[in-house]
């Protein structure tokens, strides 16, 4: 893969913070002021403005060891430079063995049912053992899937400790298909979440731009709707269980923001349950007893990862023009600690 391609999936689980130099130019002294984007695309070879573009929203190009935007306009001397979030790797993809849960499959793309701990896409500190190396194996007597092949392969993304579904092109005209419904907001997603504290109302819609927290770049921040950072992201979300001090909730994306459940839902009071990344590990709403921290503690421990699945996803068919909807039961951990928590508030109201 080169250092500028898919640079929303170099996104993902973006590692220890820390950013690596992958590409260094300098300006020359006769050069006349254009936009980066303009001057990267003409100087770097394989790159388009597009990509390069992604590449500065996301932070990662430098000039004068400043993060800039696409429309910075370079002067002479300049020392632009391309900073990633994974060092220099051979990122061949190569075919694993790893169990996959194909909940759908067709000579144009399949589903999978994703469990929590499996990161999707190789990147700092897992660039073995991933999804993609998983779907290389799955596909491995299929000639014309190529792992590496940026045509073909991983429509969108989920996060290393999320659950649930996604779904994988097999041929060019697939991907493009699939992922022109995506970027137009075509297709149906919605996720069932556990967050920390209750609701005064049913639901809501949550609108913020998403983008890389300046004081942690392994998290993601909420800015204000149409201000130059981040990108634009609408999260809608409903009560579907209240517990009291937690409460269960499903949320319908109509973007796909890195973290943007995760992040949004922290915006507005309500960390995901056991997110650590956003604060969710704490003890935040509750009993200051000690039977209740246990409690909590116990909690943490049925299931040690934000409490987040992708329960359903439903697109039109590349080719059959075919709606397909799927819907993923929740993984064990998950159901085991709703329950849990079922009880806790039957048991608080049998008490009252």
């Amino acid at each position: 893969m080169d250092d500028l391609d898919d640079i929303e999936l170099m996104e993902e689980e973006s590692g220890d913070g820390q950013l690596y130099e992958h590409l260094r130019l300098e300006v020359d002294r006769g050069q006349e002021a254009v936009r980066i984007d303009k001057y990267m695309s003409e100087h770097v070879p394989h790159s388009s403005r597009s990509r390069i573009q992604k590449a500065a929203d996301a932070g990662f190009i430098q000039v004068n060891g400043t993060p800039v935007k696409s429309n910075y306009k370079v002067r002479p001397g300049d020392v632009v430079t391309l900073m990633l979030d994974r060092p220099h790797y051979d990122t061949k993809i190569e075919a694993e063995d790893i169990p996959l849960d194909v909940v759908y499959e067709d000579d144009q793309l399949m589903v999978v049912n994703k469990p929590a701990g499996l990161v999707v896409h190789p990147g700092v500190g897992n660039f073995h053992g991933t999804l993609v190396n998983a779907v290389a194996w799955h596909l491995r007597n299929l000639p014309a899937y190529d792992p590496n092949d940026p045509s073909v392969g991983l429509i969108h993304r989920i996060d290393k400790d999320t659950s649930g579904l996604l779904v994988i092109a097999k041929t060019p005209e697939a991907k493009m298909e699939l992922g022109a419904q995506f970027f137009n907001h075509d297709t149906h997603r919605s996720y069932l979440a556990l967050v920390w504290g209750n609701f005064t109302e049913d639901g809501g819609r949550i609108e913020g731009n998403i983008g890389r927290d300046p004081r942690d770049r392994q998290r993601m921040a909420v800015f204000p709707p149409g201000s130059d950072t981040g990108k634009s992201a609408v999260t809608h979300y409903r009560v579907v269980e209240r517990y009291g001090y937690t409460t269960l909730v499903e949320c319908r994306l109509e973007t796909g923001r890195t973290h943007q459940i995760r992040a949004h839902m922290k915006h507005i009071g309500h960390p995901l349950f056991a997110d650590e990344r956003y604060g969710g590990m704490e003890i935040l709403r509750g009993e200051r007893t000690a039977s209740y921290k246990a409690y909590i503690q116990n909690c943490f421990k049925l299931c040690p990862r934000q409490a987040l699945h992708a329960r359903t996803l439903g697109f039109v068919h590349p080719t059959t023009h075919e709606q397909l909807d799927f819907t993923s039961t929740l993984p064990a951990d998950m159901a085991a600690l709703i329950e849990k928590w079922r009880n806790y508030q039957r048991a608080i109201g049998t008490s009252k």
